[in-house]
């Protein structure tokens, strides 16, 4: 029954514009994504048309994504956006990893970042692992965006895949005061407001904000965001310039990847717990723009940012699952009584009976001999203080010559920023809720005793000092039809690193790397008719390693992140070469269809990924090569009478194209595993054309919107993607035994419906209300290989196979990101 009802609901997202374009008025249409002049850098003043760019750019005002029901800007670029997806590794919708054809932008350290994003000519992805927290972006704020694909030099660093640039509304484009008031299920509540206004001498003022909270649809989930932005500005016919102002305060929590097996039994459950993460950001940006005759325009901004990131992890120790942690040796129970300790097990403690054990781990510590491997839990803590800041300048000047029009845009820009992270480790047990208690012992090399007879010190205290220098220039050149775009950007980074805890000592992530280079781009468009066009486009982008990469990169000092990083030798950067062509129609600015079919294909050169190593669990990041992601892109958008409608789907093909070493722990057809030893650490080999984890091919998006009556609209759209495979499961080779290895190592194939309203009960207030997930289905975004120390009850389990040699083989299995089921809310919007 539920797939009839699916069915159904797809062929209406079809089929009911089609019949309400027959019955609506042409004259009152609602709007549809716009064909908008589009800036072609990070910059306001450099604008071109759609026709002009030799990429398929995506474009979205305020009133799109208000129309969309999202949550936040991550939520509208998945539901709406072509060929964007993700990954929810962190289990919290305020900390998604957004992908955009193979390439990523996510707020976990250690992710190689592929996308750039821009906020009002701000660069928003961070010096410290350029990760984006996309929770320090107010929705409400935002007036339009523009996704910009491939591999575009004019927008800097990581602007591997593309780049998202936003722009904030303002008192004159937003007048007026808006108030909306939502509650729904899981206790999720909201409140936003916003108020513009501007003045006939040009002075204009707009503020919005954002309070947020909920208890989460998995256990013990609960977030609390609070955003607030401003602005100030003033405009004439020749000068424009504003100041703008954010602060956002969250409390999040993301509890992560569960194990299939539990998924199975309750699909709420959580592995291990707690998973919070603290999140505050100030920013202050001055922004200007002067004409100072009709074809020469100057602008730049001058900004600063302050991030402060904290987080508190409980989990499970995978150093315990090989280890005796069940009883109590003689000399643990001397120490465990000669500090009051009473009713430990004198004998007899196993698997069988002690379902939790924490008994060895107290004595352990008291001793500080092995708590590290006795101790079956660990709490991981990290903060992070960013202040970033710098400046941006271009000139943009217009000519004609010889029946040529030139738009020639020179300018440079400085980003600096000072890092400071530190990073512990407390040992502990797991509670029969999957909690974790500390026992004061740490990895301080001391307390924490030793692992394999080495001290356990997985202490970080690191500053980092990063500075990009970039000038760049392109221009662009019409001729009747034709337009021809050249660019280039040169960027200089630098990468200093003091380590305050082994400065100057063997292991130290004390660095002074330096990184330049040049990248180009060229492209072509030409339209034979108006609203038909060609394109095709060549470009270059590439990305420095970062301070995450850099500390873990020595093969013969493995680390385990996110938990340690140790002396890096040099790594290269990450070089991407773009080309993509292609057929858009709807090109003009009246066009009520806009349609678009394209090709692209994207290299990475000297591509940076995490290797295993022989040491368990731990590996380094080494440049392995080269990469690919190529595909084709459809698109099409329409409105009809009172429907707005329309859709897209993208084709890609991501795959390793050099051959590799990678960790297979978890993979059942490691080298010690196809030697007849499973469950054991072991590696995998990759090969040329293997496919790239968590990369699916095919994704679907589909929505129609319809304006039933004059009070009453309603939205629908489609959000479907094929399976990928895990992580772990790079050679695409794994499969399940049921005993040693669980889980397919693959995601499945899901569809996601969600349905929103909106009716208007007078002039200026209105109910809203939005279904997500209309139909509840259980599907997961991502997956990951890995020991797991559960049995299928939920008890805690070490060594669970007999030993193979000296070793004890452990099951692993695969782990899941769960999509959220229905979720609903309604509320009221009031507009003065």
């Amino acid at each position: 029954m539920r797939i009839r009802v699916r069915a159904v609901a797809i062929a209406l997202a079809v089929a009911v514009p089609a019949q309400a374009a027959a019955q609506a008025p042409a004259d009152q249409a609602p709007p549809v994504f716009k064909v908008e002049v589009i800036a072609a850098t990070p910059l306001p003043g450099v604008a071109l048309t759609l026709d002009q760019i030799p990429a398929p750019v995506q474009t979205a005002a305020d009133t799109d994504i208000l129309q969309s029901g999202a949550l936040n800007i991550a939520d509208f670029l998945v539901r709406r956006v072509n060929g964007v997806y993700v990954n929810e590794i962190q289990g919290n919708p305020f900390q998604p990893d957004v992908s955009y054809r193979g390439y990523t932008a996510s707020p976990l350290l250690g992710t190689p970042q592929g996308l750039s994003v821009y906020m009002d000519g701000v660069r928003l992805n961070q010096p410290f692992g350029d990760v984006v927290s996309w929770d320090l972006i107010p929705r409400v704020a935002i007036g339009s965006i523009a996704l910009m694909p491939g591999s575009n030099p004019l927008f800097g660093l990581n602007t591997l895949g593309g780049a998202l640039a936003m722009q904030s509304k303002n008192g004159l484009t937003n007048a007026g005061t808006t108030v909306q008031g939502i509650y729904g299920t899981d206790e999720r509540r909201a409140i936003e407001f916003e108020h513009g206004g501007s003045k006939p001498s040009g002075l204009n003022w707009y503020l919005a904000g954002n309070l947020f909270a909920e208890r989460g649809w998995r256990d013990d989930s609960p977030s609390d965001v609070r955003q607030v932005f401003g602005s100030l500005g003033w405009k004439d016919q020749k000068n424009e310039l504003a100041f703008t102002t954010a602060y956002a305060n969250n409390s999040l929590t993301g509890n992560g990847l569960q194990e299939q097996r539990f998924l199975e039994q309750g699909y709420s459950t959580v592995y291990t717990k707690p998973d919070e993460n603290r999140n505050s950001g100030t920013s202050v940006n001055l922004v200007g723009r002067r004409t100072i005759r009709d074809h020469v325009t100057v602008s730049g901004n001058v900004y600063y940012r302050n991030i402060r990131t904290s987080g508190v992890n409980g989990d499970l120790n995978e150093n315990s699952l090989d280890q005796s942690v069940y009883q109590p040796t003689p000399a643990d129970q001397r120490a465990l009584a000669a500090a009051g300790y009473t009713g430990f097990p004198t004998s007899g403690a196993n698997a069988s009976n002690t379902p939790f054990p924490y008994w060895r781990c107290l004595a352990q510590a008291l001793q500080r001999d092995e708590p590290a491997e006795k101790c079956n839990g660990l709490i991981n803590s990290a903060r992070t203080d960013q202040h970033n800041y710098g400046s941006a300048g271009q000139v943009i000047v217009t000519a004609a010559r010889g029946g040529v029009r030139h738009q020639l845009t020179a300018g440079g820009a400085y980003d600096g920023s000072r890092v400071s992270f530190q990073q512990s480790t407390q040992l502990g047990y797991l509670n029969p809720d999957h909690s974790v208690t500390g026992v004061d012992a740490y990895g301080d090399g001391v307390t924490g005793g030793t692992t394999d007879g080495e001290p356990f010190d997985t202490r970080i205290d690191l500053d980092g000092h990063l500075r990009t220098w970039s000038a760049y220039g392109t221009d662009t050149l019409t001729a009747g039809r034709w337009n021809l775009v050249l660019s280039g950007r040169y960027n200089r980074t630098g990468v200093q690193n003091d380590d305050r805890l082994r400065s100057g000592m063997p292991g130290s992530l004390d660095a002074d790397d330096t990184f330049g280079r040049f990248n180009p781009a060229a492209g072509v468009t030409f339209s034979p008719s108006d609203g038909f066009n060609v394109y095709a486009g060549y470009s270059e982008g590439s990305r420095a390693p970062t301070s995450i990469e850099l500390g873990c990169a020595d093969p013969d000092r493995p680390c385990k992140l996110p938990n340690a990083m140790a002396g890096d030798p040099p790594l290269h950067q990450v070089v991407t070469r773009t080309l993509e062509a292609g057929v858009r129609g709807g090109t003009s600015p009246n066009s009520r269809t806009h349609w678009g079919f394209g090709f692209f294909t994207a290299e990475n050169g000297n591509d940076i990924l995490f290797v295993s190593s022989s040491q368990s669990g731990f590996g380094s990041f080494k440049n392995v090569g080269d990469t690919r992601r190529q595909g084709v892109e459809l698109s099409l958008t329409s409105r009809a009478g009172r429907v707005a409608f329309g859709g897209g789907y993208t084709y890609l093909n991501a795959t390793y194209q050099s051959a590799g070493t990678f960790g297979g722990s978890g993979n059942s057809t490691n080298d010690t595993a196809q030697a007849g030893a499973k469950g054991l650490d072991g590696i995998i080999e990759v090969q040329p054309g293997d496919k790239i984890p968590m990369a699916p091919a095919h994704t679907l998006k589909a929505f129609a919107e319809l304006e039933a009556t004059a009070r009453l609209s309603l939205n629908l759209d489609l959000m479907a993607s094929s399976g990928s495979y895990a992580r772990g499961n790079e050679n695409n080779l794994h499969a399940a035994d049921g005993t040693y290895y669980l889980g397919p190592g693959v995601t499945g194939a899901y569809g996601v419906v969600n349905l929103g309203l909106r009716y208007r009960l007078a002039k200026q207030l209105e109910v809203v209300g939005q279904i997500n997930n209309l139909f509840d289905d259980h599907y997961t975004t991502a997956a990951q290989l890995g020991p797991t120390g559960f049995t299928s009850a939920g008890t805690f389990i070490a060594r669970p196979f007999p030993p193979v040699g000296a070793d004890f083989p452990v099951v692993h299995a695969t782990f899941y990101a769960p999509g959220a089921p229905t979720t609903a809310w309604a509320g009221l919007r009031l507009r003065i």
